[in-house]
C-alpha cells in the first residue's frame, strides 16, 4: 500500500467515527437538559422498587417469622434489593418506542438520506446517560463491596455484564419495534416485551424464588443478564468461572441479536414508503 494513500483513509474513515461522537454528545446534553428532571427520575426509579422489596422482605422475615426464603436470609435480601437497583438504572430505557414511532410518523425518512445507521444512532443517543449512572453506580457499588467484604473488582465485572445486558436489550427491543412497518402501532408488543422483562430479569425479586421446575424459564432468555446476573456475581454468589460462562452466553446473544436486527430491519426498510407533503 502506498504511504501516501493512509492519510486519504483516515479521512475516509473519520466521518463514521464524527456522527458516533457527535450522537453520544447530542444524546447526553438532551439527558441532562432539565438536570432537576434528570435525578428526579433516577431516584424515582431507585426508590419505587426498593421500597416495595423492603416492605416485602419486612414482612416475610418480621411479620411472617420466615427464617430463610429461596436459601437468603433477611439481611441477604436487603443486600440484594440494593446491589440490584445499581444494575437496574443501567438496563432499559424507551429507545424502542422511539424506533417505532420513528418508523409510524414517517421521521424515518430524515434519516435514510443521512450516513448513519437509524438504529445505532438511537442507541448511541440513549447510552449516553446510561454511561454516566453506569459510572455513579460503579462507585457506589465499590463502597458497598468494600463494606460487604466483597472484591471491588468484582463490582467491575458486574457493571460489564450488565452493560451487556443493556446492548442486548436493546437488539431485542429494536427487532420487536420493526414491527411498526407491517403495523401502525408496535407499542402493545412493546409493553408485554417490557413486563416479560421487568419479571425475568431479577428486577422486582431473586430469580431463584422461582421453583426449580420452572427455572428453565428464565434461565433459556438473556434477560437475567440485565439485573440478576450482575447482582449474583457482585454479591460473590457466582464463581468466575460461572462469571465467564454468562459471559459466553451473552455473546452469543449478541451474535442473535444483531442477526434479528439486520433481518427485521431489511425487511422493513424495503417495504417502507415515505409518503405525504
Amino acid at each position: 500500500m502506498n504511504v501516501g494513500s493512509i492519510p486519504l483513509l483516515r479521512e475516509l474513515r473519520w466521518p463514521k467515527f464524527q456522527w458516533r461522537i457527535a450522537a453520544l454528545k447530542n444524546g447526553f446534553q438532551d439527558a441532562t437538559a432539565y438536570r432537576v428532571e434528570f435525578l428526579l427520575e433516577i431516584a424515582g426509579s431507585a426508590f419505587v422498587p426498593a421500597a416495595i422489596q423492603s416492605v416485602l422482605w419486612y414482612a416475610m422475615f418480621k411479620i411472617g417469622g420466615a427464617t430463610t426464603v429461596a436459601g437468603m436470609t433477611y439481611p441477604e435480601m436487603l443486600h440484594y434489593t440494593f446491589m440490584s437497583i445499581l444494575f437496574t438504572q443501567i438496563r432499559g430505557g424507551d429507545l424502542d418506542f422511539e424506533l417505532s414511532e420513528m418508523v409510524r410518523s414517517g421521521q424515518l425518512s430524515n434519516y435514510l438520506v443521512r450516513p448513519v445507521g437509524v438504529v445505532e444512532f438511537v442507541w448511541i443517543r440513549g447510552i449516553a446517560p446510561k454511561a454516566l449512572i453506569a459510572g455513579l453506580c460503579l462507585f457506589i457499588g465499590i463502597g458497598f463491596e468494600l463494606y460487604l467484604g466483597v472484591s471491588p473488582f468484582r463490582i467491575v465485572g458486574a457493571m460489564f455484564l450488565a452493560l451487556l445486558g443493556n446492548i442486548i436489550h436493546y437488539q431485542i427491543s429494536a427487532a420487536l419495534a420493526a414491527t411498526a412497518f407491517l403495523w401502525e402501532e408496535a407499542y402493545s408488543m412493546l409493553m408485554v416485551k417490557n413486563m416479560l422483562v421487568n419479571f425475568l430479569s431479577g428486577e422486582l425479586f431473586p430469580l431463584n424464588m422461582i421453583p426449580e421446575r420452572w427455572a428453565w424459564v428464565w434461565k433459556s432468555t438473556p434477560f437475567y443478564l440485565y439485573v440478576y446476573g450482575p447482582t449474583q456475581f457482585a454479591l460473590g454468589r457466582w464463581s468466575t468461572a460461572e462469571y465467564f460462562h454468562q459471559l459466553l452466553f451473552a455473546a452469543a446473544w449478541l451474535v442473535v441479536g444483531w442477526l434479528l436486527i439486520r433481518i427485521t430491519w431489511g425487511l422493513g426498510i424495503k417495504r417502507y414508503l415515505s409518503l405525504g407533503g
